[in-house]
């Protein structure tokens, strides 16, 4: 318990979760502080390629192996699986109907790319390097936790449709092609590549990455304050039990697959996280009739401050004790 509590303590008081909680005092206390768009979107975008690139270099300098692609495929289980325990837990806990449950249930199978990050940045810092190979199980989670999420939908009788327009969504997503692309552009040009261009991707990261905090602290304060009133004390348990849920489930795949203490943080952070950039994206066009107020408030306003804040030190303490790392 003390080892959590020292590892809390410090995350707490990092400049990324402080950063994050000045935008949410700000935007709860109505304040006019704000990212311009285009910023955000810069932000987002150097993120992004950064640790796209890092993984990729990293997966050039292990080399191919099973266990990588034993990884992509815990990845895909873990996305496709997660989607039918949240539902469960929905349908239990909450009053929702079949089609706002199904899109929720969508989002908490796909991942938070920023909780990767941030629990990555963590990990640097503390001396743990996990594997690179990481970063293409993130990008891998996408898909199948949003076909999970349609099929509840349409088995349950719900209206989800699977087009064109959604294939587009979920495989073309702006996010997944920059990040897969760094991932291959890493891997191509390997360690000699990160050294060329290491004072942009490695020195300024953690200071774009506090910006970009404080960004999603202001959104997500202005949709806890916005959707008060959909919040129920059911869904409220939900957004927090749902990534200890998940977390366990990663955990599980990180020791079958024998990763290192820091990739089995990784993998329980993807599992524990909810998606409120893809997903979202996708259920626009496959459920339209469902409500976007429940899901990205759940996603971002409830799951990624209890990951950030509380989630990453205890992933880090469970993980620690169940590999001896």
């Amino acid at each position: 318990m003390g080892t959590f509590l020292d590892l809390a303590a410090a995350n707490l008081l990092s400049p990324i979760v402080l950063s994050f909680a000045l935008g949410l005092a700000a935007a709860l206390a109505r304040s006019d502080l704000s990212v311009p768009e285009a910023a955000a979107k810069a932000l987002s975008l150097y993120l992004l390629f950064a640790i796209g690139f890092k993984g990729g270099a990293g997966v050039a300098a292990h080399g191919l192996d099973a266990t990588l692609l034993l990884a992509l495929g815990a990845g895909v289980v873990l996305s496709a699986g997660l989607p039918f325990i949240a539902f469960a837990l929905l349908r239990g806990m909450t009053r929702l109907d079949t089609v706002n449950a199904g899109a929720v249930a969508g989002h908490y199978g796909s991942i938070s790319i920023v909780t990767f990050v941030a629990a990555s940045s963590v990990l640097t810092s503390r001396g743990m390097e996990p594997e690179g190979f990481m970063v293409a199980v993130a990008a891998i989670m996408e898909a199948p936790a949003i076909l999970a999420a349609l099929w509840l939908v349409m088995r349950r009788g719900g209206t989800g449709r699977v087009e064109t327009g959604l294939w587009r969504e979920i495989l073309l997503n702006g996010s997944i092609v920059l990040l897969l692309g760094a991932f291959v552009i890493g891997w191509v040009t390997g360690p000699a590549g990160l050294a060329e261009i290491d004072s942009f991707i490695v020195a300024p990261f953690k200071g774009v990455l506090c910006l970009f905090l404080l960004d999603m602290g202001l959104i997500a304060g202005r949709n806890l304050r916005a959707c008060r009133s959909v919040m129920t004390p059911g869904l409220l348990a939900f957004g927090l039990v749902m990534p200890v849920v998940g977390s366990l489930a990663g955990l599980i795949a990180g020791l079958v697959l024998g990763l290192s203490a820091g990739g089995v943080v990784l993998m329980m952070t993807l599992a524990a996280s909810a998606s409120y950039i893809a997903v979202p994206a996708a259920m626009r066009v496959a459920l339209p009739e469902a409500n976007p107020s429940i899901y990205l408030t759940l996603s971002l306003g409830i799951t990624f401050p209890f990951n950030l804040t509380l989630g990453i030190p205890l992933y880090l303490a469970a993980a620690r004790l169940a590999t001896g790392g």
